[in-house]
């Protein structure tokens, strides 16, 4: 596995920069590739106090190799560092005598460097983009039309879309997590159907199931959540394209016509270095402009433990992104039985049937949004049925068992001979 950017950790902070769902794609995956036979080393930057090797379980380890300094650096700009980076990585593959089955990266700063490892070590290499450079950029200006300058100084959209647009067409397969992925990696960068596969994100059985009502009590008393209030939740990287903001507007429908409703938001910061700054204070801003100060709960973001138990506390879970390529966060949320609210910009609703397994809604329109949350929160058999269906949809599509039988399924036949590195 190659993830570059980040805080990728056995225990991962959830919520710190460049740190959120891919880093728990790539954890659990990489897990269940041990539990069918593999050795799986993950690769990643080595910044700040970090050690050069960290076990995460049987037959999992993370190496992380040094590039760029000691310092965090985006992973908009972490390209240019990564060079150095495999030039690491291969001195330390060859001086250990390592080989690989295949080369799975993760993101595109990770591609151009997986990509590179497999031409040296001529091995396969399948990459998992997660994100989509043609996609966000897209989307981010449409929301943003008079800060394309600014969005293209903080997201780097040209350079990645020109490396992407390389990457998909050397590497040996692309693996989309959506239908609407699919799509665009034919439609944007022009790749042939025999070149992209659809293995869609999973999620932890283990950990997020239902629980009973008396359990979901307890819960709430331990979030300090009042008993006669429903909750409406979302939790993530307080980045723009999360679109928290977004939410509050819809909540600001709902309070207007449900009064024991509250929103509870668990949201991380973001790197400085980009427009994806700690936006807190606009947010509170935003609350406040709406009367909302008092029914809207917002915390930093939650310990990787208390997620499953953060969702079931709920009533209602929300996934209100500007953009989104596949949404965990939702996947996790209805695994646990509660009830979801999908956003429509997004690649997660084409696989789910719409008042059976969740809702969705457009997100950027807030009384649609509003309402649809609306729904669940007033017509108890709405609810009941989203709970029960939600979670068997999952339990059928997304156990990271499944997802990885269905990646070897495609590495194991794309196997080429293993040379030794020459120096």
């Amino acid at each position: 596995m190659v993830s570059t950017h980040g805080y990728v950790a056995a225990e991962a902070p959830l919520g710190m920069p460049d740190t959120g769902g891919q880093v728990v794609y790539v954890l659990e995956l990489s897990k269940k590739l041990a539990q069918l036979g593999y050795k799986v080393d993950i690769w990643t930057r080595r910044f700040d106090d970090q050690p050069e090797i960290e076990e995460v379980d049987t037959d999992v380890r993370i190496i992380r190799m040094p590039c760029g300094g000691r310092d965090f650096i985006p992973k908009e700009y972490l390209y240019k560092k990564l060079p150095e980076w495999t030039e690491h990585a291969l001195r330390f593959i060859k001086t250990k005598k390592l080989s690989y089955a295949f080369i799975n990266s993760h993101y595109w700063d990770a591609g151009l460097a997986g990509q590179h490892m497999a031409e040296v070590l001529n091995v396969p290499h399948i990459h998992t983009p997660h994100s989509i450079g043609t996609w966000k950029k897209r989307e981010m200006t449409k929301d943003f039309p008079d800060d394309e300058a600014k969005l293209e100084k903080a997201y780097n959209f040209s350079r990645r879309i020109h490396h992407e647009t390389i990457l998909y067409r050397e590497c040996d397969l692309v693996i989309a997590t959506s239908p609407i992925q699919l799509d665009m990696f034919r439609n944007d960068y022009q790749l042939p159907v025999d070149k992209v596969r659809m293995i869609p994100p999973g999620y932890d059985d283990n950990r997020f199931y239902p629980v009973g009502e008396a359990s979901q009590a307890a819960l709430r008393h331990r979030f300090d959540l009042p008993e006669d209030q429903q909750v409406v939740a979302s939790i993530g990287r307080l980045s723009r394209n999360k679109g928290f903001d977004l939410l509050v507007d819809a909540f600001a429908v709902v309070a207007k016509r449900q009064e024991n409703v509250i929103l509870r938001l668990a949201v991380g910061s973001e790197s400085e270095e980009t427009t994806e700054d700690p936006m807190r204070d606009e947010l509170e801003a935003r609350i406040r402009r709406h009367g909302l100060t008092g029914r809207v709960i917002l915390s930093g973001s939650l310990d990787d433990a208390d997620m499953a138990d953060f969702y079931r506390a709920a009533d209602v879970f929300c996934l209100p992104s500007r953009y989104e390529p596949f949404g965990m966060t939702a996947i996790e949320a209805m695994a646990c039985g509660t009830p979801t609210v999908v956003t429509t910009h997004g690649g997660l609703y084409r696989t789910l049937t719409y008042g059976t397994d969740a809702l969705f809604a457009d997100t950027f329109d807030e009384m649609d949004f509003g309402i649809t949350i609306l729904k669940i929160l007033r017509y108890p058999k709405i609810s009941r049925r989203l709970a029960v269906e939600g979670a068997h949809k999952v339990r059928s599509l997304f156990t990271w068992t499944g997802i990885a039988q269905q990646l070897l399924k495609h590495a194991e036949g794309r196997r080429s001979p293993v040379i030794e590195v020459s120096d």
